[in-house]
């Protein structure tokens, strides 16, 4: 199953959650206008007039009361749905503050917190998606998830006993686990599965209130509090068949993260190992917060008590789990102290290692090295393949290269400010008449700190972009996150002022911009992904003729070649409309390619899957993609929300 398979299969899984959560509202709505109609009308008593004392006949009946029942009803789950889902629509970072998360600084000296978020970043790097936000829950149990609307506003979040107890390579098949629900689209499913669970539950919040209420006098009979039993009863039994479909979903989809994980790392001992501790430490899995019964599909590991027959169970049992990865596993669970914990001066943690060679600003690093950074030829037949499915070696080269980072740029990523430096320096041009420009330019929009760190980084960022400019994009991602709101305002103005500096924007500069602003917006402005509206390629065909204009004109020069890649292109697209005429550059422009992309980032997973190939198709017309070139793919599968993984040599 490739990227966009999983991609619509997690759409149809949406689909299949919202018709059970509609009949589960149905059979509620049904119950509770029976105990309604019995309650306060004795079940509709009519007489019949065939007689002077004929007896009463209940009727079971009662079209008004059963529209007041439904309304009611409807309106308690819905306030209750859209309530919650508002709540979370901030993305991962509030589903981790709801469960007492707090984020962990990018900046970090704590060994721990470091090796976590050394090991995110590769993770990162090696899928081709934005850092995400760490979170540190306080829980001494071993347990994480992911959580998140997009790649954009996801997050990590890990107890502290995931952090304390786990090696490396255990932590490292954890967070694999959890990236694989990243790029399965699990995340969003997820969130609206905690919105559906939290509605049912007003009905037992609205009947604990009604339970409460008693009558003026001995004599007075007050309906309410049998009503509010009733609705008490009723609501946990929605909630109990929300918890069934909540685990019917997530059961599955853990073996495949499993799966996925094992397959990424390629180390199988690292997630059995985690899995293994688990079972072996005395608080599991278990979290103590008070919302993780609404999240518990989300978490790596089952973060509530043992239900009755596991029949509310949203994860395997560890043993089915464990031996899914390890056939021989002797059924022995490895013991894991909560005392390392608690005194960490006896169990001390081993410090991250850094491997760091030297490398030395200006100077060019050894070509053994920059080649594994830099493939000379990439084929285009295994771009799609690649989409969500990264390997062992993209890891390796995530680890490699954020290793080989100078230090100086390893510092600026990690604070607000000299992340915004970074980035700009990345957009200084090789000109110098132009650079001057720039950062006069710059000095204007900016604080003379800003701008003079941006001078200081050039000469190391210039190396390192040379051989990869999205990773380093990534990289900076957590500590751009940090600006205040002004400060993203002004670094956004001041992006679009390095880039149209010399009144001419190559494609690349705006697809980085585009990225970098799209990744960060979630968190300033609130804006979310954009529903799907196209369901067929027919009202795209502009669009598609405007990118493959653009890509084509990118990679090749003379007309005849542009023409030969367009067509090549066109002919992935599958279209059963008549091939267009190549666009000239004024009908391509960036603003109509920033149009196009939009539209196209709201169709299906199978239209971006074609459009993809299609410029994959288009790059690679005079059979070499270019590290340009598919560094430019990657940023336009980035803004189509289809992360393509690094391009390694062998893969």
């Amino acid at each position: 199953m490739d990227f966009f398979e999983r991609q619509g299969k997690a759409r149809r899984d949406t689909k299949l959650l919202v018709f059970y959560f509609a009949l589960a509202v149905a059979l509620i709505v049904l119950a509770i206008y029976f105990v309604v109609d019995l309650a306060l009308f004795g079940g509709s008593l009519k007489h019949h007039h065939y007689g002077y004392d004929a007896a009463p006949v209940l009727s079971l009946w009662n079209p008004q009361l059963f529209l007041w029942v439904a309304l009611g009803t409807l309106a308690v789950v819905g306030v209750g749905s859209i309530s919650k889902m508002s709540e979370l629509s901030q993305g991962g970072g509030a589903v981790a503050t709801m469960l007492g998360g707090q984020p962990v600084n990018p900046n970090t000296t704590d060994p721990d917190e470091r090796k976590l978020l050394n090991v995110v970043e590769e993770m990162a790097i090696a899928s081709g998606t934005p850092v995400p936000q760490v979170y540190l829950l306080p829980d001494e149990s071993i347990n994480a998830f992911a959580a998140g609307h997009t790649t954009s506003d996801a997050v990590i979040g890990v107890t502290r006993g995931c952090m304390k107890l786990l090696t490396r390579d255990e932590l490292q098949g954890v967070i694999g686990h959890e990236f694989s629900h990243i790029l399965n689209g699990d995340m969003r499913l997820n969130i609206r599965l905690i919105g559906f669970i939290f509605g049912i539950m007003g009905l037992a919040i609205v009947g604990r209130i009604l339970l409460q209420m008693r009558g003026r006098g001995s004599r007075d009979r007050n309906p309410l509090p049998l009503l509010g039993l009733a609705l008490l009863l009723i609501g946990w039994i929605g909630v109990f068949f929300g918890h069934l479909i909540q685990s019917a979903v997530s059961r599955q989809r853990e073996f495949l993260a499993d799966a996925s994980s094992v397959q990424f790392t390629r180390n199988p001992e690292g997630l059995a190992g985690a899995l293994k501790k688990i079972g072996g430490l005395s608080y599991g899995s278990r979290l103590e917060s008070p919302h993780a019964d609404v999240a518990s599909h989300m978490f790596f590991a089952n973060g509530m008590a043992e239900s009755l027959f596991n029949l509310m169970a949203t994860h395997p049992p560890l043993e089915d789990r464990i031996r899914a990865i390890d056939p021989n596993w002797d059924g022995k669970f490895a013991e894991a102290m909560s005392a390392e914990i608690r005194l960490p001066g006896k169990y001390a943690p081993r410090v991250e290692q850094q491997r760091r060679p030297p490398i030395f600003v200006g100077v060019p690093m050894p070509q053994p090295v920059a080649a594994g950074f830099a493939p000379p030829v990439i084929r285009p037949e295994t771009i799609l393949p690649g989409l969500g499915s990264p390997v062992t070696a993209h890891l390796r080269y995530a680890a490699d290269w954020r290793a080989s980072l100078p230090a100086s740029v390893e510092a600026a990523a990690r604070e607000p400010l000299g992340a915004s430096a970074l980035v700009y320096a990345m957009l200084l041009s090789a000109d110098d008449a132009v650079r001057k420009s720039q950062l006069e330019k710059l000095s204007n929009g900016v604080s003379p700190g800003v701008c003079e760190e941006t001078r200081r980084l050039l000469p190391a960022v210039t190396t390192v972009a040379a051989r990869a400019k999205l990773p380093l994009a990534d990289l900076a991602l957590p500590g751009l996150r940090n600006l205040s709101p002004r400060q993203f305002t002004q670094f956004t103005e001041a992006i679009k002022v390095l880039i149209e500096a010399d009144n001419e924007i190559d494609l690349f500069e705006y697809v980085l911009q585009k990225i970098v602003v799209r990744h960060l917006e979630p968190r300033f402005t609130g804006a979310r992904k954009p529903v799907i509206q196209y369901y067929s390629a027919k009202p795209l065909l502009l669009d598609c003729a405007v990118l493959l204009s653009a890509v084509a004109q990118v990679g090749q020069q003379e007309a005849r070649q542009v023409a030969a890649a367009f067509h090549l292109g066109w002919q992935q697209l599958r279209m059963p409309t008549a091939e267009p005429q190549v666009l000239p550059p004024a009908e391509c422009g960036l603003e109509k390619v920033d149009a196009a992309l939009g539209r196209l980032g709201q169709a299906v997973p199978q239209i971006k899957k074609n459009v993809l190939g299609a410029c994959a198709s288009a790059v690679a017309a005079d059979g070499v993609i270019k590290e340009a070139e598919a560094e430019l793919l990657r940023a336009i599968a980035d803004t189509l929300d289809c992360p393509i993984p690094p391009f390694v040599e062998g893969v």
